[in-house]
């Protein structure tokens, strides 16, 4: 199943969509340069702080606590190093650490020293140098997740439309990547199903077709801007992530045949190179 996870830095919203399934719970801390990237567009802009980490981390019992900080930057006249910010993070008890935004090797590999192991890593791939450098990129250790966020990639590529990605062949040039590293990877966000331009079913089945481990439950989802009352969220998000659950499981039923059939090639290619071996020692 994929672990899915939902933007907020409200403590009962969290706690909803923890109980309705959520697995991760995702503070948003980035907005260096993010205005100015996305200027004109209807993007998620949160704005999150350390103490939205501490407050979520205690509002939640099983879900991680993922956060994104801030691209590599120097301190700020109002506002901290990055190496300052990712310690905040960590001693606010975040579980997985976000570096969005990156371009080089080096602002990976300062993001990695940074956190220094304290917890998990996960690099959001969404920019067209990181993925011209990507290889480079994926030989550093010290990597736990990769996520490629195609809103702000296709903005790099000049393309119209996020999912433009999945039809062209990058999204999936880049998980096979990650795969053979044996690194997990997810890529954008879904709606609920029936919801958004391209119907969420759809690319909850690429999810699957691209062994994606995890993904977003996109603003489109639940947008808690503008629904107000709290029962009525909660009856969203239950019904929403059992949705999601469901066609799930009929994907894995379809995923497995296949996975089955790699199985066995493996298995059997395994046992006639062995036998070659022994043939040709005799």
């Amino acid at each position: 199943m994929l672990k899915l996870m939902y933007i907020t830095n409200r403590p009962d919203i969290a706690q909803i969509a923890e109980t309705a399934g959520a697995d991760r719970i995702f503070v948003d801390m980035e907005f260096i340069g993010k205005d100015q990237r996305q200027k004109g567009l209807d993007t998620v802009k949160s704005h999150h702080t350390i103490d939205d980490v501490r407050v979520i981390k205690n509002a939640v019992e099983s879900a991680q606590v993922l956060v994104r900080v801030n691209p590599i930057h120097d301190a700020l006249p109002d506002y901290p190093s990055s190496g300052d910010e990712i310690d905040g993070a960590v001693a606010a008890g975040a579980d997985i650490v976000m570096l969005p935004f990156f371009k080089t090797v080096a602002e990976v590999r300062s993001f990695l020293d940074f956190v220094g192991g304290r917890t998990r890593t996960m690099l959001l791939v969404e920019t067209p140098e990181a993925v011209a450098q990507i290889d480079d990129i994926l030989a550093l250790p010290g990597i736990d997740e990769v996520h490629i966020g195609i809103n702000d990639l296709s903005i790099g590529y000049g393309l119209p439309f996020m999912f433009q990605l999945l039809a062209d062949g990058t999204v999936e040039q880049l998980c096979f990547k990650f795969r053979r590293k044996g690194i997990p990877y997810g890529f954008g966000g879904i709606a609920s199903l029936g919801n958004g331009l391209l119907p969420s079913e759809y690319v909850i089945r690429e999810h699957y077709r691209l062994g994606s481990s995890c993904a977003i439950l996109s603003r489109s989802f639940c947008d808690v801007t503008k629904v107000k009352h709290v029962g009525i969220i909660n009856k969203m998000f239950l019904k929403g992530v059992r949705e999601i659950r469901e066609l799930e499981e009929e994907c894995e039923l379809h995923a497995r045949y296949f996975w089955d059939n790699e199985a066995e090639i493996r298995r059997q290619v395994a046992q006639i190179t062995a036998r070659m071996r022994t043939e040709g020692g005799k």
